[in-house]
């Protein structure tokens, strides 16, 4: 015949309940920095991302004002006026703006087809934001081509002509 014996009751004092007191202090301490690198992330790209969009846009806008002068000297003079207007009015933060025109276009004969070229670099200053590790600029390019007016020297040939017929005068 077996026999069973009952294990005698606890008669150890029972523990103290572990609780929760503090953890919330550490778990603050550990993802408040996460927090503030992930808002910083989006504070760059947002930057970046909104200068990338408004410098496209300065280029094309530089490249048809530029279009339409008369002279290559003068496409020049526009469209780094028109670029550096635009960029520095929407408050982008860029530290240095940089913008190239290719006035060969010019070079070609009036009434023949010929184009213009804005190049414009911007670059990003990223330093207000203090993340370590994170770059401090970025510079963002973009290039534009507008055609020019092939009757853009035809008025001003027009006005240094000594011809009777073109100067309205009766001989």
């Amino acid at each position: 015949m077996t026999t069973t014996t009952a294990r005698p009751p606890q008669t150890s004092p029972p523990r103290p309940a572990r609780g929760d007191r503090g953890s919330e202090s550490v778990e603050l301490a550990i993802l408040l920095p996460v927090g503030i690198v992930v808002l910083a992330l989006i504070v760059v790209g947002a930057r970046i991302a909104l200068a990338g969009d408004r410098i496209s846009g300065v280029a094309g806008i530089a490249a048809r004002d530029a279009s339409i002068a008369r002279s290559a000297s003068s496409a020049q003079r526009i469209a780094t006026t028109s670029a550096t207007t635009a960029l520095a009015s929407d408050n982008l933060h860029c530290t240095n703006i940089r913008v190239t025109v290719d006035t060969s276009g010019f070079d070609a004969p009036p009434g023949t087809s010929a184009a213009i070229t804005v190049d414009v670099w911007c670059t990003v200053d990223l330093s207000d934001i203090g993340v370590q590790g994170m770059p401090g600029a970025k510079t963002l390019h973009d290039v534009a081509t507008s055609p020019l007016d092939p009757a853009r020297d035809i008025s001003l040939g027009l006005a240094d002509s000594a011809s009777p017929a073109l100067t309205g005068s009766v001989v």
